[in-house]
């Protein structure tokens, strides 16, 4: 059965305000859908509410991975689940290293007595570090510690080909990549398209959807997708900018909690 997942009615706040306002979102296997919109429309929100970071309080709503409730899901079970969020800014983790924590974690999904065997994790980490064209050292080193922002968005799409979740979240995965690495990012996020696998990509920029084409196209403002449409819709954004959704909606200022 192909994979499948669902966003209904999310709302979300933090302290007490409200960011999220209603999210709507369907996406099956095979399907990338796309969130554009200005600073402070709760894009970035909306990737930390679904991966389950306590900072955000889920107010209403819920959301379905294959009919399981995420919502009622530590993250770590969300992760165990399938859901895989690929951070704006990865942290930094010292003593652990980046082979020890991939295998760590592809361990925590397979169960345990279902342990990869050692051989068979270091062939597919040197084959999917070389597709990135990561230095092998990488996989010594500790975690994001050191990495320059380019390096840390590619580690990121390093732990995504490992660990073969079902929906991927890629949270400004291009920002401060130049185009040479966001060519690698976007070939490495293609090679994983599937029917088992769908993928939201937040984004600011047309320029990382040139080389991942979406299916669907997604503007959020005020905490709301409020238009949605295919690939030519962030043509038009890039050509045009936000100006004429907020006229043809009536929206004066398009960030979180304005009217």
């Amino acid at each position: 059965m192909a994979t499948r997942f669902t966003v209904k009615g999310l709302r979300a706040s933090i302290e007490g305000k409200e960011i999220l306002k209603g999210i709507d979102i369907d996406i099956r296997g095979g399907e990338i859908h796309a969130i554009m919109g200005p600073n402070g429309t709760g894009k970035s929100t909306l990737a930390s509410a679904l991966m389950g970071h306590p900072k955000y309080e889920v107010t209403e709503g819920e959301v379905l991975l294959d009919g399981e409730n995420l919502l009622e899901m530590e993250v770590d079970e969300r992760a165990r689940a399938g859901l895989f969020l690929a951070m704006q800014y990865p942290s930094e983790i010292t003593g652990v290293t980046n082979a020890d924590f991939l295998r760590s974690a592809i361990n925590a999904r397979r169960g345990e007595g279902n342990e990869i065997s050692l051989i068979k994790f270091i062939r597919q980490l040197e084959a999917k570090m070389k597709e990135l064209e990561m230095n092998p050292e990488f996989a010594h080193r500790y975690l994001n510690e050191g990495f320059s922002g380019g390096e840390k968005k590619r580690n990121e799409i390093l732990q995504m080909m490992m660990l073969e979740p079902k929906i991927v979240i890629l949270d400004e995965v291009d920002s401060g990549l130049d185009i040479d690495a966001l060519k690698i990012v976007a070939s490495g996020v293609n090679s994983m398209r599937s029917e088992d696998r769908g993928f939201l990509i937040i984004t600011h920029y047309q320029r990382l959807l040139n080389y991942i084409k979406p299916d669907f196209v997604h503007v959020m403002m005020q905490g709301r997708i409020v238009k949605s449409g295919g690939p030519e819709l962030a043509e038009r954004l890039e050509a045009e900018g936000y100006d004429w959704i907020k006229e043809e909606l009536g929206i004066v200022d398009e960030t979180v909690g304005q009217a």
